[in-house]
Protein backbone atom coordinates (compact mmCIF):
# COMPACT_ATOMS: atom_id res chain seq x y z
CA UNK A 1 0.00 0.00 0.00
CA UNK A 2 1.28 3.34 -1.26
CA UNK A 3 0.72 4.96 2.16
CA UNK A 4 2.95 3.20 4.13
CA UNK A 5 5.97 3.84 1.78
CA UNK A 6 4.98 7.58 1.86
CA UNK A 7 3.95 8.19 4.97
CA UNK A 8 -7.68 28.03 -2.69
CA UNK A 9 -8.33 26.24 -5.68
CA UNK A 10 -5.57 28.11 -7.96
CA UNK A 11 -3.23 25.74 -7.37
CA UNK A 12 -0.34 24.84 -5.11
CA UNK A 13 0.27 27.06 -2.04
CA UNK A 14 3.19 27.84 -0.65
CA UNK A 15 4.60 27.18 3.34
CA UNK A 16 3.91 30.63 5.08
CA UNK A 17 7.46 31.92 6.92
CA UNK A 18 7.18 32.08 10.50
CA UNK A 19 6.15 30.41 13.27
CA UNK A 20 2.83 28.33 13.46
CA UNK A 21 -0.08 30.00 15.17
CA UNK A 22 -2.38 28.18 17.27
CA UNK A 23 -5.56 26.71 15.02
CA UNK A 24 -8.31 27.40 17.18
CA UNK A 25 -8.70 29.69 20.85
CA UNK A 26 -8.79 26.11 22.19
CA UNK A 27 -4.98 24.93 23.67
CA UNK A 28 -3.19 22.56 21.56
CA UNK A 29 -3.56 19.56 23.94
CA UNK A 30 -7.22 19.71 24.04
CA UNK A 31 -7.66 18.97 19.94
CA UNK A 32 -8.19 15.90 18.78
CA UNK A 33 -7.54 14.77 15.54
CA UNK A 34 -8.66 11.32 13.90
CA UNK A 35 -6.33 9.16 11.53
CA UNK A 36 -8.27 7.27 8.83
CA UNK A 37 -5.97 4.10 8.27
CA UNK A 38 -2.56 5.14 8.95
CA UNK A 39 -1.91 1.51 9.68
CA UNK A 40 0.67 2.17 12.96
CA UNK A 41 1.74 5.00 14.90
CA UNK A 42 5.19 5.27 13.62
CA UNK A 43 4.33 6.30 10.66
CA UNK A 44 4.97 9.84 10.85
CA UNK A 45 1.97 12.10 10.54
CA UNK A 46 2.68 16.09 9.72
CA UNK A 47 4.37 18.11 12.52
CA UNK A 48 1.78 20.64 12.63
CA UNK A 49 -0.23 17.90 14.32
CA UNK A 50 2.51 18.03 17.20
CA UNK A 51 0.21 18.15 20.40
CA UNK A 52 -3.04 17.49 19.34
CA UNK A 53 -4.59 13.91 20.55
CA UNK A 54 -4.22 11.78 18.13
CA UNK A 55 -6.77 8.65 17.87
CA UNK A 56 -5.77 6.08 15.35
CA UNK A 57 -8.61 4.06 13.30
CA UNK A 58 -8.34 0.90 11.88
CA UNK A 59 -10.64 -1.87 9.80
CA UNK A 60 -8.78 -4.36 12.58
CA UNK A 61 -8.06 -4.34 16.01
CA UNK A 62 -4.35 -4.61 17.13
CA UNK A 63 -1.44 -2.83 18.99
CA UNK A 64 -2.11 0.93 18.87
CA UNK A 65 -5.39 1.74 17.29
CA UNK A 66 -7.69 3.74 19.44
CA UNK A 67 -11.03 3.12 17.15
CA UNK A 68 -11.54 0.14 15.00
CA UNK A 69 -14.21 0.85 12.65
CA UNK A 70 -14.85 0.96 9.12
CA UNK A 71 -14.49 4.31 7.96
CA UNK A 72 -17.68 3.42 5.86
CA UNK A 73 -19.30 3.22 9.05
CA UNK A 74 -18.33 6.84 10.85
CA UNK A 75 -22.01 8.41 10.36
CA UNK A 76 -22.60 5.91 13.35
CA UNK A 77 -20.40 7.85 16.03
CA UNK A 78 -21.32 10.78 17.88
CA UNK A 79 -21.44 13.87 15.16
CA UNK A 80 -18.59 16.72 15.81
CA UNK A 81 -16.27 14.86 17.66
CA UNK A 82 -13.22 15.51 16.22
CA UNK A 83 -11.76 18.66 15.58
CA UNK A 84 -9.77 17.43 12.62
CA UNK A 85 -9.04 14.18 10.41
CA UNK A 86 -5.89 12.79 8.62
CA UNK A 87 -6.61 10.68 5.58
CA UNK A 88 -3.20 9.73 3.98
CA UNK A 89 -3.62 7.34 1.13
CA UNK A 90 -6.56 5.84 2.31
CA UNK A 91 -9.24 6.84 0.02
CA UNK A 92 -8.25 5.14 -2.98
CA UNK A 93 -8.70 1.28 -1.16
CA UNK A 94 -12.10 1.97 -1.49
CA UNK A 95 -14.64 1.85 -4.55
CA UNK A 96 -15.67 4.73 -6.42
CA UNK A 97 -19.44 4.79 -5.27
CA UNK A 98 -18.41 4.31 -1.42
CA UNK A 99 -16.28 7.02 -1.56
CA UNK A 100 -19.05 9.58 -1.03
CA UNK A 101 -20.43 8.03 2.01
CA UNK A 102 -16.47 7.69 3.48
CA UNK A 103 -16.68 11.52 3.40
CA UNK A 104 -19.81 12.04 4.69
CA UNK A 105 -18.99 10.59 7.39
CA UNK A 106 -15.96 12.91 7.80
CA UNK A 107 -18.42 15.32 7.80
CA UNK A 108 -20.61 14.06 10.10
CA UNK A 109 -17.96 13.32 13.45
CA UNK A 110 -15.93 16.75 12.75
CA UNK A 111 -16.67 20.09 14.45
CA UNK A 112 -18.24 22.76 12.56
CA UNK A 113 -14.73 24.47 12.42
CA UNK A 114 -12.85 21.35 11.74
CA UNK A 115 -11.10 20.33 8.61
CA UNK A 116 -9.73 17.22 6.69
CA UNK A 117 -6.26 16.57 5.31
CA UNK A 118 -6.45 14.13 2.27
CA UNK A 119 -4.16 12.94 0.45
CA UNK A 120 -4.55 10.43 -2.55
CA UNK A 121 -2.12 9.55 -5.83
CA UNK A 122 -2.70 12.11 -8.47
CA UNK A 123 -4.15 9.99 -11.12
CA UNK A 124 -4.45 13.13 -13.74
CA UNK A 125 -0.96 13.84 -13.47
CA UNK A 126 0.20 10.29 -13.92
CA UNK A 127 -1.61 10.22 -16.82
CA UNK A 128 -0.09 13.13 -18.05
CA UNK A 129 3.35 11.52 -17.33
CA UNK A 130 2.63 8.45 -19.39
CA UNK A 131 1.24 10.28 -22.49
CA UNK A 132 4.50 12.35 -22.24
CA UNK A 133 7.18 10.11 -21.79
CA UNK A 134 5.22 7.03 -23.71
CA UNK A 135 5.60 4.77 -21.02
CA UNK A 136 4.65 1.70 -20.16
CA UNK A 137 2.42 0.96 -16.83
CA UNK A 138 5.44 -1.59 -15.34
CA UNK A 139 7.72 1.52 -15.90
CA UNK A 140 8.96 2.95 -12.70
CA UNK A 141 6.48 6.31 -12.01
CA UNK A 142 8.78 7.52 -9.52
CA UNK A 143 11.37 6.50 -6.54
CA UNK A 144 9.87 5.89 -3.00
CA UNK A 145 12.32 5.36 0.00
CA UNK A 146 11.30 1.52 -0.65
CA UNK A 147 11.91 1.52 -4.22
CA UNK A 148 10.37 2.21 -7.95
CA UNK A 149 6.70 2.81 -7.78
CA UNK A 150 5.33 1.70 -11.39
CA UNK A 151 2.08 3.33 -12.82
CA UNK A 152 0.26 0.31 -12.64
CA UNK A 153 0.98 0.27 -8.75
CA UNK A 154 -0.03 3.64 -8.31
CA UNK A 155 -3.56 2.64 -10.23
CA UNK A 156 -4.41 -0.64 -8.81
CA UNK A 157 -2.40 -0.98 -5.43
CA UNK A 158 1.46 -1.31 -4.84
CA UNK A 159 2.68 -5.01 -5.69
CA UNK A 160 5.33 -5.84 -3.78
CA UNK A 161 2.91 -5.04 -0.81
CA UNK A 162 0.53 -7.17 -2.00
CA UNK A 163 2.08 -10.08 -2.37
CA UNK A 164 3.65 -10.01 0.49
CA UNK A 165 0.74 -9.63 2.65
CA UNK A 166 -1.92 -11.43 0.95
CA UNK A 167 -4.13 -8.95 2.14
CA UNK A 168 -6.73 -7.72 -0.89
CA UNK A 169 -8.06 -4.39 0.79
CA UNK A 170 -4.44 -2.97 0.31
CA UNK A 171 -5.48 -2.97 -3.80
CA UNK A 172 -6.48 0.25 -5.00
CA UNK A 173 -10.66 0.04 -5.47
CA UNK A 174 -10.79 3.89 -7.05
CA UNK A 175 -8.60 7.08 -8.31
CA UNK A 176 -8.78 11.05 -8.35
CA UNK A 177 -7.92 13.83 -10.09
CA UNK A 178 -8.18 17.05 -8.96
CA UNK A 179 -11.03 17.90 -10.61
CA UNK A 180 -12.81 14.19 -9.64
CA UNK A 181 -11.40 14.93 -5.28
CA UNK A 182 -12.96 18.81 -5.84
CA UNK A 183 -16.03 17.48 -6.73
CA UNK A 184 -16.33 14.65 -4.19
CA UNK A 185 -15.12 17.14 -1.72
CA UNK A 186 -17.90 19.56 -2.02
CA UNK A 187 -20.67 17.11 -2.33
CA UNK A 188 -20.01 15.68 0.45
CA UNK A 189 -20.28 19.18 2.21
CA UNK A 190 -17.06 20.43 2.50
CA UNK A 191 -17.15 24.27 1.68
CA UNK A 192 -13.64 25.67 1.16
CA UNK A 193 -10.58 23.48 -0.10
CA UNK A 194 -7.21 24.61 -0.06
CA UNK A 195 -4.95 22.56 -2.54
CA UNK A 196 -1.33 21.94 -0.54
CA UNK A 197 2.36 21.35 -1.78
CA UNK A 198 2.27 17.25 -2.11
CA UNK A 199 4.40 15.49 0.78
CA UNK A 200 5.44 12.70 -2.61
CA UNK A 201 5.82 12.30 -6.02
CA UNK A 202 2.57 12.48 -7.96
CA UNK A 203 0.68 13.38 -5.18
CA UNK A 204 -2.83 15.06 -4.76
CA UNK A 205 -2.64 16.89 -0.75
CA UNK A 206 -6.04 18.60 0.04
CA UNK A 207 -7.88 20.46 3.24
CA UNK A 208 -11.17 20.36 2.86
CA UNK A 209 -12.79 22.67 5.71
CA UNK A 210 -16.70 22.61 6.39
CA UNK A 211 -16.85 26.57 7.04
CA UNK A 212 -14.30 29.50 5.83
CA UNK A 213 -11.23 28.34 8.48
CA UNK A 214 -9.62 30.88 10.59
CA UNK A 215 -6.22 32.57 9.49
CA UNK A 216 -4.60 30.85 12.44
CA UNK A 217 -5.79 27.66 10.90
CA UNK A 218 -4.21 28.66 7.68
CA UNK A 219 -1.20 29.53 9.08
CA UNK A 220 -0.85 25.56 10.99
CA UNK A 221 -1.24 24.35 7.46
CA UNK A 222 1.60 26.72 6.03
CA UNK A 223 -1.30 28.15 3.84
CA UNK A 224 0.20 31.78 2.54
CA UNK A 225 -2.48 34.57 2.60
Amino acid sequence: MLGRLLRNLSGPVKPAAGPAAPASDKPVESRVFLNVGGGDRNIPVPPHFAGWRHELLDIAARTGVDVVCDARALDTFTAGRYDAIYCSHNLEHYYRHEVPHVLRGFVHVLKPGGFAEIRVPDIGALLRQLGERGADLDDPAYESPSGPVSAHDMLWGYGPELERSGENHYAHKCGFTRATLTRLLGNAGFGQLYFLLPLSALELHVAAFLRPPKPAQLVLLGVSA
